[in-house]
């Protein structure tokens, strides 16, 4: 049975989440703003690449798929135009890793001589133009929503950790990220009981708030 004990430690949600802010996106309009690029590749890698694996590729083909699609990003940005009502930068981000993915497909199917891959740019185009397989879509769309969750939480508690206390943030990753009762962190690292809820309470609300800020930035 749950505990309020257990309810407590419930790893950091993304439900509390603020009004989207563009800066990231603004910034990735230069270039030459390599900080930012480093940032939205530090941020975006893991999660396309997962994408890509999950949805059948082998890991090399998936390094492509990372690469392809951040070039595809760089190449677009200047022209982006963030608009709410014609959607998301989570869902734009998604219909090109999408075609990256598709068009490692068709890569396999081209060494069997059996169809072409996507030479350029433009053939982005006629592959959005294509009819997809909604169930297929459907698939990709479910996996991209469950990696996106999870890499804000994985990329806000790394950043978080790059600030805290070690200590702080061993027990807070003992005790919320790995799930440790609070009798055996405290044999393991010599702490009470009052340090371990003080840890999760502090790491905690930051990792919360990283997560807004990067939910934020993605629109």
């Amino acid at each position: 049975m749950a505990t309020d004990d257990d309810a407590s430690r419930s790893q950091p949600g993304t439900d509390d989440l603020l009004p989207t802010r563009q800066s990231l996106l603004v910034r990735l309009q230069d270039w030459q703003d390599h900080r930012s690029w480093q940032e939205f590749f530090d941020t975006y890698w893991r999660l396309i690449y997962h994408v890509a694996l999950k949805a059948g590729l082998k890991p090399v083909e998936a390094e492509e798929v990372v690469q392809e699609t951040v070039l595809s990003v760089a190449k677009k940005m200047k022209a982006f135009q963030y608009d709410p009502a014609r959607g998301s930068f989570k869902g734009w981000l998604l219909q090109l890793t999408g075609w990256r993915i598709t068009n490692q497909f068709n890569k396999r199917l081209a060494s069997a001589g059996v169809a072409e891959p996507l030479a350029d740019e433009a053939s982005e185009t006629a592959a959005a133009e294509q009819v997809p397989d909604p169930e297929a879509h459907l698939h990709l769309e479910r996996i991209w929503d469950e990696e996106w969750e999870q890499n804000l939480i994985r990329t806000a508690t790394e950043r978080v950790r790059r600030q805290v206390n070690p200590r702080h943030y061993q027990i807070f990753d003992l005790y919320v990220m790995k799930q440790k009762p609070v009798k055996e962190i405290r044999r393991f690292l010599g702490v009470s009981a009052m340090e371990v809820y003080l840890a999760r309470h502090r790491v905690g609300k930051m990792v919360r708030r990283e997560v807004a800020r990067l939910k934020k930035d993605a629109g």
